[in-house]
């Protein structure tokens, strides 16, 4: 197929979500660069030490501000050289022959820097040689000891789940593959073969998880990150089964062998194991986007748990005197593609909130199980109905209104569980009775607030309504949507203590 002329032809359709490759060897090689830039740090203060017998070498303007350009030098050198494109793959001659490049480039850079600010004859170069020397062996040392920790954490699988569906003829072959090959270190979470039913069985060890009848609803109530799809040439391009697992919200990966000339699709081309795949999702974020994301959620976090911390001296006590027991409440919920986590929340309810639900359930405004709401909870804490049928409220009620409640919800989002902005993390009873479609709603981390909760959530009684806002969001994430929705839900915070 012609790649160049099918972009065109896709430009402008719909967005695919995923989190960029490039993206995430960055993010994931974050110790690498750490690493590297101690090292040099270290070379730098050894190679003072030796030469001058001291210690006080930032204590020195100048020698201080080569340190710091040293350390912008070698940022310069990783990114703009490639530094760790194929690191895993390197081997230890080819590796020390990179680090040598690495070091002498660096070298070169601060020869440069002395000459132009003219400070050439006061800085040692016996220091800078030295720098450069101790930096290239103590780099390659640790950097074969860093390679050599990550193989055994391929070995073992990482954080991301990834399931593979394939046929039963390659099915061993492409098992093998990706566990010799697993350098994005997935953890794999299963087989899916879609041309016999083996559910039940092993290749290489990893079980076999479902057939193609059932496997986007296996998708849908697993904790699944991404979809690795190889199948033999013999078969056909598997398209409705594509589609059906793109429509869950999960990554898809398919291999360049069996990809068929379709317009209408956005396709990026990238490297799984050994396989050249094309990936489907339903939106991108960049680097940029990602970490600033993560440091918005990193200082919010902190505020709202230094905030949880003064609500809890004045919420804590009423709670407790109205409904003795625990201040928190912690509740398993369904986070991003389907891992689970403990949620934080003040306890607002009944302690035997959970065991009376299934009789509350047939007042559940939407309907059918997939989340609970009701106008009047009895299980609040402090909520009865009175004899002339008027409804008193109480604490919890309070809490709940003004949102107090969700404010231990920071701790998860320091934590990575949750972020301050995003989809509802649902119950695992809910997501059990999901359709494939619902799924989409897990593609990212869930929120303390989103699009849902600042589109009159209390007017929303239909759940394809939730999906289809959740999904918007999905598909049209970016930094300055999140701040808008944050604004709007300070308004309707606002507005919400203003109508009690």
């Amino acid at each position: 197929m012609n790649l160049g002329q099918n972009k065109k032809g896709i430009e402008g359709k719909r967005k695919i979500f995923m989190y960029r490759k490039d993206s995430e060897k960055w993010l994931k090689h974050l110790d690498f660069i750490i690493l590297d830039m101690i090292c040099l740090q270290m070379a730098f203060v050894l190679a003072y030490v030796i030469r001058r017998q001291g210690l006080t070498i930032y204590g020195d303007v100048l020698y201080r501000n080569m340190a710091i350009f040293l350390g912008f030098a070698d940022l310069v050198v990783i990114f703009m050289a490639g530094i760790m494109k194929s690191v895993l793959k390197r081997g230890h001659y080819k590796e020390f022959v990179t680090t040598l490049e690495q070091a002498i480039v660096v070298g070169a850079l601060a020869i440069a820097y002395l000459f132009m600010i003219q400070e050439g004859q006061s800085f040692s170069r016996m220091i800078l040689i030295t720098t450069v020397i101790i930096y290239l062996f103590l780099n390659y040392i640790v950097r074969e000891l860093w390679k050599k920790s990550l193989h055994k954490k391929m070995a073992n699988g990482g954080d991301r789940k990834l399931l593979i569906v394939t046929s039963k003829e390659v099915a061993e072959q492409v098992v093998k593959n990706m566990q010799e090959n697993n350098y994005a270190r997935y953890s794999l979470a299963g087989v899916v073969v879609i041309d016999d039913n083996l559910t039940g069985k092993k290749i290489c060890d990893v079980p076999v998880v479902a057939n193609a009848d059932d496997v986007s609803m296996y998708v849908c109530q697993e904790w699944i990150d991404e979809v690795l799809v190889v199948v033999s040439e013999n078969l056909p391009y598997p398209e409705e089964l594509v589609d059906k697992l793109t429509e869950t919200g999960v990554t898809v990966h398919l291999n360049l062998a069996k990809i068929t000339n379709k317009t209408g699709k956005r396709q990026f081309v990238e490297k799984v194991g050994n396989y050249t795949v094309l990936t489907t999702s339903l939106n991108y974020a960049s680097l940029g986007q990602l970490m600033l994301k993560r440091l918005m959620d990193i200082c919010g976090g902190i505020v709202g748990c230094i905030a949880t911390g003064i609500i809890c001296l004045f919420v804590g006590p009423a709670i407790y005197i109205a409904s003795p027991g625990p201040i928190f409440f912690s509740q398993e919920r369904v986070g991003k593609n389907g891992k689970k986590f403990k949620m934080y929340k003040f306890r607002s309810m009944y302690m035997d909130a959970e065991a009376r639900k299934a009789e509350l359930m047939k007042e559940n405004k939407l309907g059918d199980g997939k989340m609970f709401k009701m106008d009047f909870d009895s299980r609040v804490i402090g909520n009865k109905v009175l004899p002339d049928g008027t409804h008193k409220t109480g604490v919890g009620d309070f809490i709940r209104r003004t949102s107090l409640d969700e404010f231990p919800q920071f701790f998860n989002v320091l934590k990575g569980d949750m972020s301050i902005v995003g989809t509802r993390p649902p119950l695992i009873s809910e997501t059990n009775l999901y359709e494939p479609r619902h799924k989409v709603r897990l593609a990212i981390k869930p929120g303390i607030t989103g699009m849902w909760q600042v589109s009159g959530r209390s007017d929303i009684t239909d759940f394809e309504e939730v999906v289809r806002l959740d999904k918007e969001y999905i598909e049209n994430w970016n930094v300055g949507l999140d701040i808008k929705i944050l604004l709007k839900t300070i308004t309707v915070v606002i507005k919400k203590d203003g109508s009690m």
